[in-house]
């Protein structure tokens, strides 16, 4: 059993100010069987109203809107969450992907878990469920080689992978973060026919020197019949543990993205994440992270040039 108080703080900075934001976060940790959420305190700037709702695959989401005028937007999230995984591995069983089929049938939501996105690529992901030779093996067999698969012959490097990178881009450079690791292991069990789905959250350090640690983390679920959602993470090679903290899950990250929205206004933002985690003997841990984000558009930029130019002169 582990307890552990995270504070997330995603802070948004705008070079000119903006007049509105509309925003989506999906910030609250799941309660599970293994996962309790004590407590759970969100601080946004401004102090807007939240209207929180349920989203399809079961995530609370929470939408609001920031009219006045602003050159910053702070989302600090506060959370104190109880882990008790029972057990690090799951159990050996001989449930096949034929035997899914009639899960898959009584569900949709199952059955669109076990799509693969439509890739350039696919030709290679049929080829390395050839390699790891994935037929007549149970899911859980599957599930280990394909993690195993994507930890061993892809590099852990940050910062040359954004939010947009696509699995074609990620099988071609063999380099990426744990939700580009997420994206290629998704591939693959779905296109074996497991059904799959993108978890966000966070990997609280334990010393054990796990890659990702005291951050936002991404691994992966699949679907058994006889134990429900098991987690694995292709980051570092193991099925998930009680320092595994579960904030999100859906297709993939766009279905978990922790905030998106839009604003009004001519400007550039920067976004940067920080993840501080406390455990129960006061040791701290903080990671501060600067997101890279999608490129602005040739005419935006020469928008701001301009603006920016007009300004100089003026002062």
């Amino acid at each position: 059993m582990a307890l552990f108080k995270i504070i997330h703080i995603t802070k948004y900075q705008y070079n000119w100010p903006i007049k509105e934001s509309i925003n989506e976060i999906r910030l609250f940790p799941h309660n599970f069987d293994n996962q309790d959420v004590l407590q759970h305190q969100l601080l946004i700037t401004n102090s807007p109203e939240i209207y929180i709702s349920e989203d399809c695959f079961g995530n609370r989401v929470g939408n609001f809107n920031t009219l006045e005028t602003h050159s910053e937007m702070v989302i600090e999230s506060r959370m104190l969450v109880r882990v008790n995984h029972s057990l690090k591995i799951p159990e050996i069983e001989s449930t096949t992907i034929e035997d899914l089929t009639e899960e898959k049938e009584k569900s949709i939501n199952l059955l669109r878990l076990c799509y693969p996105e439509v890739i350039e690529k696919q030709n290679e992901i049929n080829a390395i469920l050839d390699k790891i030779d994935f037929k007549n093996k149970s899911i859980i067999e599957i599930a280990q080689r394909c993690n195993e698969y994507v930890f061993s012959n892809f590099t852990y490097t940050k910062g040359i992978t954004n939010i947009e990178t696509t699995v074609d881009e990620i099988l071609e450079i063999k380099k990426g973060v744990c939700q580009d690791f997420a994206h290629v292991l998704l591939q693959l069990l779905r296109t074996a026919g497991i059904p799959s789905r993108y978890v966000s959250g966070y990997i609280c350090p334990n010393e054990s020197g796990l890659r990702g640690e005291g951050a936002t983390h991404a691994w992966v679920e699949i679907y058994s019949p006889k134990q429900g959602w098991l987690g694995l993470d292709p980051t570092n090679n193991i099925w998930t543990m009680e320092n595994h903290v579960k904030l999100s899950v859906g297709r993939n990250f766009t279905d978990c993205t922790p905030v998106k929205g839009t604003f009004k206004g001519l400007a550039k933002q920067t976004l940067s994440v920080s993840v501080s985690i406390g455990y129960e003997d006061g040791r701290q841990f903080e990671e501060i992270n600067n997101v890279l984000l999608e490129v602005v558009s040739t005419q935006l930029q020469e928008q701001l040039d301009y603006i920016e130019n007009m300004q100089q002169q003026q002062q």
